[in-house]
């Protein structure tokens, strides 16, 4: 028999037409409503998605807005004399406002030990036949190091700025060409700490501040000493160990950067950080204006989310906080807001604005929207609810997924529904070519047969 390769070759008959046409009668109604079902699914997890992107940053925003520190931060601005930048300052706020001259007579610096004219000839001179230990110390500083036996200049050297436990001392050697020179920098500061060196062992005096022997060999000049830091801040002097004067002004640090020339002083001016308030103002109004948005797109004629409850909720929350006062009746168009016809948060109203109110009342911006009843405390905790990793918006994106997993579950029970009808079609239909084709094959024998009976003739149909 010849290979049957699909349902109606051996009848002729276009079974594999009526079994498609019957397979998708069945599969594209309900495909097209999964589909669809899915699609709107897919745009509600997206909008859910958006939504709790934009609340959260509305959020962060209104959180910052919360902190009473902000309210009270001040900032300093420094102006440098010609010459360049001789001191920076930061201030807390726990800062003293006001204007201030700052004058840097001296910088901080570490001392500098260098040893004796003609000790060494060159970097590979042997300094201790026997080794030893030597000892590093400057203000509360210290640490040890051996002294391996026939160490040469170079590998103490090396062994100093190698040394795990070193506290801030730097080794050098400067070749003069004559001889070498060995060269130690601490960078401990501050008047009265030197640097210390000691041994145990008088061979290594000559590498020492302090002989064990008769002579030590290292020796600091007067110009190497550790000095401390001394500026004048509006013609009274302070010192410090370090180039950092920690409230000197009260509640600022300054930090010397070099020495003033001649008579040149800096400019202090400590003032609240108002900048700073309006900062993060404008980040809330770019926040609250970006939720609107989202939410009047999200409720549109025609929308996937037009009528949901949760975006009717959050528009309602929302413009009764805008529209609420705090305590003493004080509001946010008290502060300059204002609202324009699609319901966003502007700086400015038909009375004031928020940067005159912020000059000229600057303490009314805390007592509205600073703390956990203030204004921004308020959105906060509403935002919470939403936001929180588990909060409502968590659970509703739960929801859409296990949907979109419900519908996934739904195209394979259908797969497996089409392809046990398609199996049933083609054993049905496959028996009815089978007949079909055998009751063709016998026809066409009985014909063939009939045919060559004497005086059989076969009737073509032709006149």
């Amino acid at each position: 028999m010849p290979l049957v390769t699909s349902t109606g070759a051996r009848s002729g008959l276009d079974l594999e037409s009526i079994i498609k046409a019957t397979l998708d009668a069945t599969r594209i109604p309900k495909q097209n409503r999964l589909d669809q079902q899915e699609g709107r699914l897919q745009v509600e997890l997206s909008a859910v998605g958006e939504m709790k992107s934009t609340l959260s940053k509305l959020q962060d925003a209104a959180e910052s807005l919360k902190d009473t520190s902000l309210y009270n931060s001040m900032k300093a601005t420094v102006t440098q004399p010609e010459s360049g930048k001789i001191a920076t300052v930061e201030s807390s706020e726990t800062a003293s406002k006001g204007t201030f001259e700052i004058f840097v007579s001296q910088l901080a610096q570490g001392s500098r030990a260098v040893s004796a004219d003609g000790a060494f000839a060159d970097s590979q001179a042997v300094v201790s036949a026997a080794g030893g230990t030597l000892t590093f110390g400057a203000g509360e500083e210290s640490f040890n190091l051996q002294v391996e036996a026939g160490a040469t200049l170079e590998e103490i050297r090396n062994a100093i700025n190698e040394s795990e436990d070193n506290f801030g001392v730097t080794a050098n050697i400067i070749n003069t060409g004559s001889e070498a020179k060995l060269v130690f920098s601490s960078e401990v500061s501050g008047a009265g700490n030197d640097l210390v060196v000691s041994n145990d062992n008088a061979e290594l005096d000559s590498i020492s501040t302090v002989a064990t022997g008769a002579t030590a060999g290292m020796t600091i000049a007067a110009k190497d000493q550790a000095t401390d830091a001394v500026i004048t801040v509006d013609g009274i002097q302070a010192s410090s160990d370090t180039n950092t004067f920690t409230d000197v002004i009260q509640g600022s640090t300054i930090t010397a950067v070099k020495k003033s020339e001649g008579t040149e002083t800096a400019s202090l001016s400590i003032a609240r950080d108002d900048g700073g308030v309006k900062k993060q103002i404008d980040a809330f109004v770019k926040a609250y204006n970006g939720v609107v948005s989202s939410l009047s797109e999200m409720a549109a004629e025609g929308s996937s989310l037009q009528g949901d409850a949760t975006v009717r909720a959050l528009q309602g929350q929302l413009n009764d906080m805008i529209m609420s006062s705090m305590g003493g009746g004080r509001s946010l168009f008290d502060l300059g807001f204002g609202l324009d016809n699609e319901g966003k948060l502007t700086q400015e109203n038909p009375v004031t604005s928020v940067s005159e109110q912020l000059e000229q009342n600057p303490d009314l911006f805390e007592s509205v929207l600073s703390g956990d009843n203030g204004l921004a405390g308020r959105f906060d905790t509403a935002l919470q609810t939403y936001v929180q990793s588990g909060g409502s918006l968590d659970a509703r994106r739960d929801s859409i997924r296990e949907s979109i997993d419900r519908v996934g579950e739904s195209r394979e029970a259908l797969q497996r529904r089409l392809s046990g009808l398609e199996e049933t079609l083609r054993s049905k239909y496959q028996a009815l070519d089978s007949l079909v084709g055998q009751l063709r094959d016998r026809g066409n024998y009985v014909s063939s047969q009939l045919s060559n009976l004497p005086g059989f003739t076969r009737n073509n149909g032709d006149d």
